[in-house]
């Protein structure tokens, strides 16, 4: 039987008998060089994801971004004294509200 391989870039497609050649990864200069690379390469032709293995990063911090809103001054007041209330700061109480928000759509 003969392994599948994709029309686009002939790279094997899944099964334990498709042939897996792997590459060299390349030095790179940059971390843009990098991403470039990667974002115009396929992985499987440099790694065996069969072989990868579960890795916990504990200590990552998820991306965060800081933004301006414009609330009017009442609102403000009622969600300070909501996340008073529940002993949380206010900026943590609306990032909640709006993990909640979203995720319940």
């Amino acid at each position: 039987m003969t392994a599948q391989t994709s029309k686009k870039r002939g790279i094997p497609l899944g099964g334990s008998d498709a042939v897996r050649p792997k590459k060299g990864v390349p030095e790179f200069k940059t971390e843009a060089e990098e991403r470039e690379f990667w974002e115009t390469h396929e992985s499987t032709a440099y790694v065996d994801w069969g072989r990868a293995e579960p890795v916990r990063l504990p200590n990552l911090k998820p991306s965060t971004q800081t933004i301006s809103l414009r609330l009017p001054l009442g609102l403000l007041e009622r969600i300070k004294i909501e996340a008073n209330r529940r002993d949380i700061p206010y900026q943590s109480l609306i990032k909640a509200w709006l993990s909640d928000q979203l995720n319940g759509l």
